[in-house]
């Protein structure tokens, strides 16, 4: 169930948080203030319905989202539920909709917001567990679709090296976390469930294009389709939603060339022989 598209109500502020006395090790003090969390509330009795519930909490050390919610947790109300892990915007875990945006928790610092009131959601498009917690089960089942791994031989016996020029090429796809935001912001995912989504496919091209890959032309072929490549309709959300700078667009791009590229060359073998 998306909260999305559920019917929502306000909840007065039931509870207000300890002032929070701890930051970051890199933490600097700054003037106290009060912010107001809004947090959809989902999932903690059967029959439940979303709703909003807010927290006020007492700001003295700069913090993120995050932390913010930790200490909410800590401090306010234990049965608050979210993914966390790393805290240092490499895990993903933390990706959910602040103030309509979708980011991580662990990389939005609560002093670069304009207000000092915010509004978190969970991941939209995703069925939701249970207040910020969804479920990423398809979005891992359509990753491992693209059978996302090297498939070339690589001896022991020799190292199988690639140049800089040829590592390059796939840098910004080996920096995806597979957080599910380009995923969740996706409008042709959104109009087409079985589509295998920007990650994915951002993820086979990282080994398409990898230098050392020794994928079959059957196994590429497989995303020929408009549950694979066809389905983007290249409207660019997915890039303008990556936290890590990634573009899964331009990704996709070069997949649907390798698959042209392949179809010309067996055109031209037919006609050659």
């Amino acid at each position: 169930m998306s909260p999305k598209s559920a019917l929502t109500e306000s909840l007065p502020r039931s509870v207000a948080a300890r002032p929070a006395e701890a930051g970051p090790p890199s933490g600097v003090d700054v003037p106290a203030q009060t912010y107001c969390f809004e947090v959809l509330r989902y999932g903690q009795t059967p029959g439940d319905r979303p709703r909003f519930q807010a927290y006020d909490l007492v700001v003295r050390k700069k913090m993120s989202v995050l932390e913010a919610l930790l200490t909410l947790q800590e401090e306010a109300d234990p049965s608050l539920a979210f993914r966390c892990s790393c805290r240092g915007a490499v895990c993903g875990s933390c990706a959910m909709s602040i103030n309509g945006k979708l980011n991580l928790a662990c990389r939005v610092q609560l002093h670069t917001l304009a207000t000092r009131r915010i509004v978190l959601e969970p991941l939209p498009g995703f069925e939701v567990l249970k207040d910020l917690v969804v479920d990423m089960d398809p979005f891992w089942e359509k990753y491992n679709r693209v059978r996302p791994w090297l498939h070339a031989e690589i001896s022991a016996a020799q190292e199988n090296r690639m140049s800089e020029s040829e590592r390059r090429r796939i840098d910004q796809y080996v920096q995806c976390i597979l957080c599910g935001v380009c995923y969740a912001a996706c409008p042709a995912r959104q109009a087409n469930a079985a589509f295998a989504g920007p990650a994915a496919l951002a993820k086979l091209y990282r080994f398409v294009a990898d230098a050392r890959e020794g994928r079959s032309r059957h196994a590429l072929q497989q995303q020929d389709a408009a549950e694979g490549v066809w389905g983007c309709h290249t409207i660019m959300e997915c890039v303008g939603a990556c936290p890590k700078n990634v573009r899964p667009a331009d990704g996709i791009r070069g997949v649907r060339r390798k698959l042209v590229s392949q179809k010309l060359q067996r055109l031209l073998r037919r006609k050659t022989s």
